[in-house]
């Protein structure tokens, strides 16, 4: 489906990350990847997993660097000349943030959560749009709290409802190099991001008793999802956020 293509994957952190099922998916299905890792204490847990799917490129990324992203882009310009996809599955708030009251929230923390969970997408198609091959792809990753309001998700909230509306701007930007932009919006996960926020678990159970499917989504699963939409299946797909979650986003009210 995929075999022979070229991407990059930004965002895994440890095998429970979200970009660490999607990797896994693309590389079974015959894509060449190389793996981005923030900084040298998450390098340790990502090597191994790097490994285990042939990445032979593994670059020190953290997303709000200018000059990490643009060795990023160099790195890659030089090794695989031109790529077919990019999985974006970054975000950060401070935890202290989100637990309590959205109003409460710091300048310096709202400017930082939507640099690392927002621009910082954008900034990467900025970049690599001249190395992407026609009909590439570029994905990113978001969360049913950009459109609803979640218990203690806060500026991550508003970070993401940012974050869904560039896809929607990327889209028409760079529709007529016909590069496709696309959002996975993930049921809740056990995730090192999503343990940062307060009562994660509650809304992890909540979600799988009060879902379509009565149960959440799996890692497999989000990379399946992700397989399709960077493969031709999805060819005349772009601008929009596809809900892969188990039909929770639907709910308005769950049954008694």
């Amino acid at each position: 489906m995929i075999k022979g293509k070229k991407g990059l994957i930004i965002g895994i952190a440890n095998d429970h990350s979200i970009a660490w099922g999607i990797a896994k998916q693309l590389h079974i299905n015959g894509a060449e990847l190389a793996i981005t890792y923030q900084n040298d204490t998450l390098l340790k847990r990502v090597k191994p997993l790097a490994d285990k799917i042939n990445a032979d490129i593994l670059i020190e990324c953290d997303v709000n660097n200018e000059d990490h992203l643009q060795n990023t882009f160099d790195q890659i310009k030089n090794k695989f000349g031109k790529i077919d996809f990019i999985i974006h599955a970054v975000a950060y708030s401070d935890k202290n943030e989100l637990n309590g009251r959205y109003i409460d929230t710091s300048k310096e923390n709202f400017i930082n959560s939507l640099s690392v969970s927002c621009y910082s997408f954008t900034k990467i198609a900025y970049l690599f749009q001249p190395i992407m091959n026609e009909g590439g792809s570029l994905v990113t990753l978001s969360f049913h709290g950009s459109n609803q309001v979640m218990p203690n998700y806060n500026v991550m909230g508003v970070a993401k409802a940012a974050l869904e509306a560039s896809v929607k701007y990327l889209s028409v930007d760079l529709g007529d190099q016909n590069i496709r932009v696309n959002a996975i919006s993930a049921g809740p996960m056990r995730t090192l991001a999503g343990a940062a926020i307060a009562n994660a678990r509650d809304v992890f159970n909540y979600s799988s008793k009060n879902s379509s499917l009565k149960r959440n989504v799996n890692l497999e699963e989000l990379g399946n999802s992700a397989l399709y939409l960077v493969s031709d299946l999805s060819s005349a797909i772009t601008g929009e956020i596809h809900y892969v979650d188990c039909g929770f986003n639907i709910v308005g009210m769950p049954k008694s």
